[in-house]
């Protein structure tokens, strides 16, 4: 019988969550680089302000984030290698990024993992597009198509580390089922000799150190902050919408 108590209850823990815990702790053993940056998203938060005012359209901050992620990595695809036995690596062309989206499951909101496929193939109106479209979707039917689910809780390790086993070996099925890969705040800065204030997102990221050595993880890092920093791909958003809003008016007249 659950404990129960006027001063708190007792609910389930979700099967999906302990299924990420393992996965999680599944990768202890790797030897980890981890890296803390402050990137100025100031730009691009202004952006989507504006494009809110302007159009309704809530843009998502994350199909960002994920285009800049995806460009970078385009750039610098030896951080998403897969080593292929002992002595080569295997360069991947496209980027496979894996990211949570927050699902209605029932009346209740799941995290659920969510796979964007060739992310650095894709503009930010295109996967903004993707994201919330997943966001849309039945959540119920999603879970159900986790199969993994249906594994004893005690046998999700065992089957990680075969599956790990498994995916150096055959790292093409590793890519396939897998995919790879804080907050913003205010801050006062100088820019151009005067005071103002910047919002600032916080970024931790992580680098498998079997791969990548710190110089090359810091360009890749110098290449991520620079994208973002820069807006990458909002403007040409801009500009696709303002086609799609011209083509529509087009067919009305």
């Amino acid at each position: 019988m659950k404990p129960q108590s006027a001063y708190y209850q007792v609910v389930p823990y979700p099967k999906y969550r302990r299924w990420m815990v393992a996965a999680f702790r599944s990768t202890r053993h790797k030897p980890m680089i981890h890296g803390l940056v402050e990137v100025d998203v100031s730009r691009a938060r202004e952006f989507l302000r504006n494009q809110k005012a302007n159009t309704g359209e809530s843009l998502s901050f994350t199909a960002f984030l994920i285009a800049c992620l995806a460009q970078a990595v385009d750039e610098h695809k030896a951080v998403q290698a897969i080593r292929f036995c002992s002595k080569r690596l295997i360069l991947f062309e496209e980027v496979d990024v894996f990211t949570d989206i927050e699902r209605d499951v029932v009346g209740q909101k799941y995290i659920i993992p969510y796979i964007i496929r060739a992310a650095n193939c894709k503009t930010f109106r295109e996967l903004h597009g993707e994201i919330r479209a997943a966001q849309g979707a039945d959540g119920k039917n999603v879970l159900k198509r986790f199969r993994l689910l249906f594994l004893p809780a005690v046998l999700y390790r065992p089957f990680l580390w075969v599956f790990g086993w498994i995916g150096r070996r055959r790292t093409w099925l590793w890519k396939t089922i897998v995919g790879t890969v804080g907050g913003i705040g205010e801050k006062p800065v100088v820019l151009d000799g005067h005071a103002v204030v910047r919002e600032y997102l916080s970024l931790t990221i992580s680098f498998d150190h079997d791969i990548v050595d710190g110089a090359p993880a810091a360009r890749f890092t110098q290449q991520l902050k620079e994208l973002i920093e820069s807006g990458y791909g909002l403007d040409d958003s801009a500009t696709q919408l303002e086609q799609a809003v011209a083509r529509a008016t087009s067919r009305r007249n």
